[in-house]
């Protein structure tokens, strides 16, 4: 039988997406198109992290750093007066860039165990660089001064228009980083996951590639933080802690590594589903962490995994 294919699944997802805002508003549920944005953003993070984590092999624990990083870029700016993206973003990309060249040039020298607790340490050390700053809020974080613009215009000014922004973003970077994974440059940062020493032993450099990857990676996830920012009005430190990176983990290991289209349903899954629990109850994390183990035990290749599945039938 046919089978469905990683883009056949996103495809899908899309066009289910799309008209989502208007079913929530018939049925009197407008607020649920505000934490499908979100969970969208965390898609993004998720879809950077799948990146190093999917295609790299690179379990970081600090990922949520970069996420923080994009935040306050746009924080610290509009609160300096600059509201534009046009200012935001590279700024954001440039912070989040430069702190993953340096921190991934010391972490990629380990492997293992060794990389999980280094990139931990550095995405720690951001996060109580940020506790610790009074001028930016501390521990208490601070109110985003205004939404961010773009040359004029406010792509985040209602609801409606924040969400198709956020979605048209998410198609372009999934498509962005197919072409990235599909190129010379994914399959050897494939390579490298697979048999490092035999991509050294044919001419490549294993470090510089993975380098690249964790770089772009984590300006990716920068850019998730500039939409988060103006998503909540807030900037915490709380962005950049380790559990926020934990939940990123979870959310690309639940929808499928190793494919881009997982990650985005994981991310979906994992927030809706987050959602949807805590209105039945206070104690929505017992059932809520049973429901995720469940599903990395019994779905192959996650959920997208599920779903070919299901398409072979």
């Amino acid at each position: 039988m046919r089978t469905l294919s990683s883009d056949r699944v996103m495809a899908g997802l899309l066009l289910v997406l799309l008209p989502m805002p208007a079913v929530f508003a018939a049925l009197g549920e407008p607020f649920l198109t505000v934490v499908l944005t979100r969970a969208l953003i965390f898609a993004i993070a998720a879809l950077s992290l799948d990146l190093i984590l999917g295609f790299g092999a690179m379990v970081s624990f600090g990922h949520a750093a970069y996420l923080g990083i994009g935040a306050y870029a746009a924080g610290i700016l509009a609160a300096n007066g600059i509201t534009g993206l046009e200012w935001q973003v590279p700024a954001a990309l440039a912070a989040a860039g430069i702190f993953a060249l340096v921190t991934g040039a010391i972490s990629l020298r380990t492997r293992g165990v060794h990389f999980i607790m280094i990139t931990l340490a550095f995405g720690q050390m951001a996060y109580f660089l940020m506790s610790s700053l009074s001028a930016f809020g501390g521990d208490d974080g601070m109110t985003l001064a205004a939404r961010s613009t773009l040359f004029g215009a406010e792509p985040f000014n209602g609801t409606l228009r924040f969400f198709y922004t956020v979605l048209a973003l998410l198609a372009a970077l999934w498509l962005g980083l197919r072409a990235v994974t599909r190129s010379r440059f994914g399959r050897v940062l494939a390579g490298t996951r697979e048999n490092e020493i035999r991509m050294q032993a044919i001419g490549f450099s294993p470090f510089a590639y993975r380098l690249t990857a964790y770089a772009l990676s984590g300006m990716i996830a920068a850019l998730a933080g500039v939409l988060l920012a103006n998503h909540a009005a807030f900037v915490s430190p709380s962005y950049m802690g380790w559990a926020r990176s934990g939940e990123m983990i979870a959310m690309v290991v639940l929808g499928g590594m190793g494919t881009l289209t997982g990650p985005v349903l994981g991310a979906l899954a994992f927030i809706l589903s987050e959602e949807a629990l805590a209105r039945f109850t206070t104690h929505w994390r017992l059932p809520f962490g049973a429901a995720v183990v469940l599903a990395v035990l019994f779905t192959r290749g996650g959920l997208l995994g599920a779903l070919k599945g299901r398409g072979r039938e």
